[in-house]
């Protein structure tokens, strides 16, 4: 059975995809705040094996996303403790959905940004996040944007050729993928750790329910923060369409 219709992975594990995240997003960190920096830890629990359809580079810009907040704040609140406390990250599935909460100990969001979270231009951080998104070193096209021939694989690998964490069911089939990377969204999620653009959560949030899914966030100001991320199982629903009055209201 081909695992990969079109950009649809048919396949996707959750688990996988998040322990993938984490690596990439554990050497970002490394490389901004030094090679001394204590990186979380990240606890997986729950039905590890549950697999669903979706479009990969977008799942992985969105689980990358929470799960760099999460990386970033827990650092920096706990930078001066011997060993920061986990992220915890528990996976459920239902008959037609998979639920993922990501729940971190790093402080929570700022009572005066809680109203703008889900905002991509309003909010007190509003002027800097825009000079730090002219300071992103360059956003990438991908291959197809570029018209350039696909890498060649074998039968026994699934390439996505959006993704910036190449990722197949098959365990065996990631072995000769793990440094190629092209797409639009990989130096979003690669960006320095210090260019924050508040835009992470919103653009998430317009990935998730376009496939109708949901993002919400639980903030407890002083202790941490828990996203759930809803995704719909079956892979048939309609997409969500926001309309331009709707956009302009954000």
């Amino acid at each position: 059975m081909n695992e990969k219709v079109g950009e649809v992975f048919l396949n996707c594990n959750a688990s996988v995809i998040i322990k993938r995240c984490m690596t990439a997003i554990s050497r970002l960190c490394t490389a901004d705040y030094g090679a001394s920096i204590k990186i979380p830890s990240i606890h997986l629990k729950g039905n590890l094996a549950a697999t669903f359809p979706y479009i990969l580079s977008h799942l992985e810009y969105i689980i990358g996303e929470l799960l760099r907040n999460s990386t970033q704040s827990t650092i920096e609140t706990h930078h001066s403790a011997i060993k920061p406390p986990p992220i915890e990250v528990t996976i459920c599935e239902s008959s037609k959905h998979i639920t993922i909460r990501i729940s971190d100990r790093g402080g929570g969001i700022e009572p005066s940004i809680l109203p703008y979270l889900w905002s991509f231009s309003s909010g007190p951080r509003s002027t800097q996040r825009l000079i730090n998104l002219s300071q992103v070193p360059r956003m990438a096209a991908t291959l197809q944007e570029l018209g350039a021939p696909y890498p060649q694989v074998n039968n026994t690998q699934q390439f996505d050729r959006d993704s910036c964490f190449s990722y197949t069911a098959p365990a065996q089939s990631n072995r000769n993928l793990d440094n190629f990377s092209v797409g639009s969204l990989q130096n979003l999620n690669e960006r320095p750790s210090n260019l924050r653009l508040g835009m992470g959560l919103p653009l998430s949030r317009i990935y998730v329910e376009y496939w109708a899914g949901s993002l919400e966030i639980e903030s407890i100001e002083g202790y941490g923060v828990d996203a759930f991320l809803v995704i719909s199982k079956l892979g048939n629903e309609n997409e969500q369409l926001t309309t331009r009055a709707c956009m302009d209201a954000v």
